[in-house]
């Protein structure tokens, strides 16, 4: 997953307005307290960072992903 399909899914899924006001101020525990906007910069690899914000904010599987679309492989290590 590229950073620009990361953002055009965020607002498809979470609403434009709402999904950008997330991504700057929702704190991620899992990426060490960073927000969407701070882990992206830091170069954390976007569908990890979808995945983290999907997880906690309970967005199961099934809507995640929205229309159409299939989960990216995970990025290798």
């Amino acid at each position: 997953m590229q950073e620009r399909e990361f953002w055009q899914l965020l607002e498809e899924v979470l609403g434009r307005s709402y999904g950008r006001s997330l991504a700057r101020d929702q704190v991620l525990d899992r990426l060490g307290g960073m927000t969407v906007v701070d882990a992206l910069s830091a170069g954390e690899e976007p569908r990890v960072v979808w995945n983290v914000l999907c997880d906690q904010m309970g967005i199961p599987d099934s809507q995640r992903w929205g229309k159409d679309h299939n989960a990216p492989p995970m990025p290798v290590r």
